[in-house]
C-alpha cells in the first residue's frame, strides 16, 4: 500500500493552466509508471466525473478522481500549482491538485486508503505542511502518513509526524467534548450520511468537515460513509438516541427510513464539505422548533409532506419536481435498455433475423451451434426487456414516495404490459402509484395500524387502487393511444419520417443530456418495447443525432483550434470517443461556455442527422453504443453518412459563428496576436 504514491508522482512545481490540462500532466506521471495504460481513455473518464459535478473545494483544493478501466492499481499524484487553478470552487482558484485514480472493481482497502487522504484533506495543519515542503520526497511521505526523509526536515516542528496520513484505517468519528471543568448533562447529537456518486472523495470529506464542525460546536456527530467500499452501518441505538440528522449525498441514501421521526437537514454532498457548521446550526434549529419527519411506518398529518418528500432547490416549482420523478424511472431503466437491447441486437446480429422464432434455449440448446448461442441472447435479452416498463413504473413511483412506492409501481407497470399499454402505460402507472401511495400516508390511522403500514397496508391498498385504475379507468384509453402511436410510426415514410428525424434531433441536441435530450431518448426506448420497422427507425434517428455534438465540437477544434482556448482544445480530443460512444454529454463543456453559438449550431447538425437517418430508412434494435453496433445497423454506410453529415453542419456552423468575433484571451495564454485571433468573416 504504501507505494500509492511515490516522489515520482509528485509535481511541485505544477504549470497547468486549466484543469484539464493539470489532469494531463499528473495522468501523464501515472502513465510513466504503468498505474494508466491509456492517457487518454483516462483522461476521458476524468472529464466524464469532473461533467458531473465540480472537484474544486473551499481552501485551494482540486481533487479530481474517477474510476477506470485503464488504471491497473490505485494511484494519487499530488501537483502544487503557485498560481491557482479553477476547478470550481466558490472560493477561488486551487493550487493544492490531488488526482485520484482508482482501477474498476477496487478493493476495499484500497479505496479506505483513498476516502482516507480525502478526510486528510480537511486538516489545515496537514494542508500547510504540504503547502510548505520543498521536496517531493517529503511530499509523498506525508500523503503516505510516515516520517519524512532525515534530511527534508518537518514542514512544522511542533507537527505531530503522520499527521493527517493516508492510513489503511478510516479514522474513527469522535464526538465532541467538553472542556474538562465542564460537565454538560447531554450534548447535542447529530447522525450523518454522506454519498456522491463516485464514493472516493466527496463522500469522506463531508464526513470528515461535519465531525470537525460538531467538536467546533460542541456536538457529537457520527457520520455513516455510504462510499464505494461499502458501508458500515451505525449503530441503531445511536440513530434512536439522535436528536438530529444531516443527510448531504448526491445519490439515494440507502436504507433511508432508518432516519425517519427526526429534525433531518437534506442536502448535496458539497453542502457538507463547504457548509458543515450552518447544516449543524440548521439541524439545531429544526430540533428546537420541534420540525422533524413522520416516524418509520407512520403517516404525515394531512397537508404536510410525506415522510421523504424532499423539499428541493428554493423556488422548484412542480415542473421541476415531476421531471425529477420521471428521470428517477427512466435512469433506473437505461441499464436494462442498455443489457437487453443489445442483447437482442447481438441474437439477431449472429443468428439472423428469424432467430425470434427459435424455441426455448431451456428445452433445446447445442453447445456448438452459433443459432443456439444467438436464441440464448435474444431471449435473456427479451426477459430484461420486458421489466423496462414495471422498472420505469416502480422508480418513478420510488422517486415521489419512496419505497413504499415501489410495490404499486411495479405491479401498475405489469398491469400496463398485460393491457398493451406499454411505455405510456408505464409512466401514468408510476405517478398514478406514487400519488396514491403519498395519498395513503397522509390518512390519520389507529396507532395499533401504524407498524404494520410500511409492509401490509400501503402496498395492499396501493397496490389494488393502481391495478384497479389502470386495468378499468385509465389503461384503456392509454392502451388504444399506444397502438395508435404504434401504428404511425409503423406507417412512417416520406416526408413524415423526416420531419420526425429532424424533431427529434433538434431535441437530442438542446440541453445534451438533460430532460428534452432524455424525453426523445424515452420515446425512442420506449418504440423497441414493440419493435417494428417504423420504432426501429426512430432509435437510428435518436442515436445518430446524439452523437453529433460531442464529434462536431471534437471536429471544430482540430480544424479551427485558435478560436477555442487551451482547454476547449484538450476537451475536444476526449470529445471524440465520447461522441463516437454516444454520449452527448460530451460537448457540455463547449455548451457551458459559449451556448449562444453551441447550441444552435449543434441542434442544426442533430436535425440534419435525423432527417437523414430516415430518409435514409436506417434501422437500429440496439439502444445504444454509438459505433461500435454499427454492425447491427440497418443500412450503416448511409447511416454513418447521416452522423458524417451533422457533424459538419454542427462544426462549420459554429466556426462561422466563433469567427464573427475576436477569440478571447484564454486564461494564462499570451496576450493575443494574429496567431490567436479569428479571422474576419469572409
Amino acid at each position: 500500500m504504501s507505494d500509492m504514491i511515490t516522489a515520482d508522482l509528485v509535481d511541485l512545481d505544477l504549470a497547468a493552466q486549466t484543469k484539464q490540462e493539470a489532469a494531463r500532466s499528473l495522468a501523464a506521471r501515472m502513465v510513466a509508471l504503468g498505474r494508466v495504460t491509456d492517457l487518454d481513455g483516462f483522461l476521458a473518464d476524468v472529464a466524464a466525473r469532473e461533467a458531473q459535478m465540480p472537484t474544486g473545494l473551499d481552501g485551494g483544493i482540486g481533487i479530481p478522481h474517477c474510476r477506470s478501466a485503464h488504471v491497473t492499481e490505485p494511484t494519487l499524484a499530488f501537483g502544487r500549482a503557485a498560481h491557482g487553478i479553477d476547478f470550481g470552487a466558490a472560493d477561488g482558484p486551487a493550487d493544492l491538485v490531488f488526482l485520484i485514480a482508482a482501477p474498476e472493481g477496487a478493493d476495499d482497502a484500497h479505496l479506505t486508503i483513498l476516502s482516507s487522504l480525502a478526510r486528510s484533506l480537511m486538516d489545515p495543519e496537514f494542508t500547510a505542511a504540504l503547502r510548505a515542503t520543498a521536496s517531493a520526497a517529503e511530499a509523498a511521505a506525508l500523503l503516505r502518513g510516515e516520517e519524512p526523509p532525515a534530511e527534508a526536515g518537518a514542514a512544522d516542528p511542533d507537527q505531530a509526524p503522520g499527521r493527517g496520513k493516508v492510513s489503511e484505517t478510516a479514522p474513527t468519528e469522535t464526538a465532541g467534548t467538553a472542556p474538562a471543568d465542564e460537565t454538560p448533562a447531554q450534548p447535542f447529537r447529530i447522525v450523518a450520511v454522506t454519498s456522491c456518486p463516485t464514493g472516493i472523495a466527496h463522500t469522506y470529506m463531508a464526513a470528515e468537515a461535519l465531525e470537525q464542525a460538531g467538536r467546533d460546536a460542541g456536538v457529537e456527530v457520527s457520520v455513516e460513509t455510504q462510499g464505494s467500499a461499502g458501508f458500515l452501518r451505525l449503530d441503531p441505538a445511536l440513530i434512536a438516541a439522535a436528536d438530529g440528522v444531516i443527510l448531504a449525498h448526491d445519490i439515494a441514501v440507502r436504507e433511508k427510513e432508518r432516519f425517519a421521526g427526526k429534525p433531518t437537514v437534506d442536502v448535496g454532498v458539497k453542502a457538507g464539505v463547504n457548509r458543515a457548521a450552518e447544516l449543524i446550526a440548521e439541524v439545531r434549529e429544526k430540533a428546537a422548533r420541534g420540525e422533524t419527519t413522520a416516524p418509520a411506518g407512520a403517516v404525515a398529518a394531512p397537508g404536510t409532506a410525506a415522510p421523504v418528500d424532499r423539499e428541493g432547490a428554493p423556488g422548484e416549482g412542480y415542473g421541476a419536481r415531476l421531471r425529477a420523478w420521471l428521470m428517477s424511472g427512466v435512469s433506473y431503466m437505461v441499464p436494462f435498455v442498455a443489457a437487453g437491447g443489445l442483447l437482442i441486437a447481438l441474437g439477431f446480429a449472429i443468428g439472423g433475423w428469424d432467430i425470434d422464432k427459435a424455441p426455448s434455449v431451456a428445452e433445446h440448446f447445442a453447445w456448438g451451434r452459433a443459432d443456439s448461442w444467438a436464441a440464448l441472447m435474444f431471449q435473456t435479452g427479451g426477459l430484461a426487456f420486458g421489466f423496462l416498463v414495471p422498472v420505469l413504473a416502480g422508480y418513478i413511483a420510488y422517486g415521489m414516495a419512496d419505497r413504499p412506492g415501489l410495490v404499486p409501481g411495479f405491479v401498475g407497470g405489469a398491469v400496463a404490459l398485460t393491457i398493451d399499454a406499454g411505455f405510456l402505460g408505464g409512466l401514468a402507472a408510476g405517478l398514478l402509484a406514487g400519488a396514491v401511495v403519498r395519498g395513503v400516508q397522509r390518512l390519520r390511522v389507529p396507532s395499533v395500524l401504524r407498524g404494520i403500514m410500511p409492509v401490509v397496508v400501503i402496498p395492499l391498498v396501493a397496490s389494488a387502487v393502481v391495478g384497479f385504475l389502470m386495468f378499468l379507468v385509465v389503461g384503456k384509453p392509454i392502451a388504444a393511444l399506444q397502438g395508435a402511436l404504434t401504428d404511425w410510426l409503423s406507417g412512417l415514410g416520406g416526408a413524415n419520417a423526416v420531419l420526425l428525424g429532424a424533431l427529434l434531433g433538434l431535441m437530442m441536441c438542446f440541453d445534451l443530456g438533460g430532460p428534452v435530450n432524455k424525453v426523445a431518448y424515452a420515446f425512442a426506448v420506449g418504440g423497441l418495447t414493440t419493435p417494428n420497422e417504423g420504432s426501429l427507425k426512430v432509435m437510428a434517428a435518436v442515436m445518430a443525432a446524439g452523437m453529433v455534438p460531442p464529434l462536431a465540437m471534437a471536429l471544430a477544434t482540430t480544424v479551427r483550434g485558435r478560436l477555442f482556448t487551451r482547454a476547449e482544445r484538450e476537451n475536444g480530443k476526449a470529445a471524440w470517443v465520447l461522441g463516437a460512444s454516444f454520449i452527448s454529454e460530451g460537448a457540455i463543456p463547449f455548451a457551458a461556455a459559449d451556448p449562444l453559438r453551441v447550441i444552435p449550431s449543434a441542434m442544426a447538425g442533430g436535425a440534419v442527422t435525423g432527417a437523414l437517418s430516415m430518409a435514409f430508412e436506417a434501422t437500429l434494435r440496439a439502444p445504444h453504443g454509438g459505433v461500435f453496433v454499427v454492425p447491427l445497423i440497418g443500412n450503416p454506410f448511409p447511416y454513418l453518412a447521416a452522423v458524417l453529415a451533422g457533424t459538419v453542419v454542427s462544426a462549420a456552423l459554429v466556426i462561422a459563428l466563433k469567427s464573427a468575433r475576436k477569440r478571447p484571451r484564454a486564461d494564462g495564454e499570451p496576450a493575443p496576436s494574429t496567431e490567436h485571433e479569428a479571422p474576419a468573416p469572409a
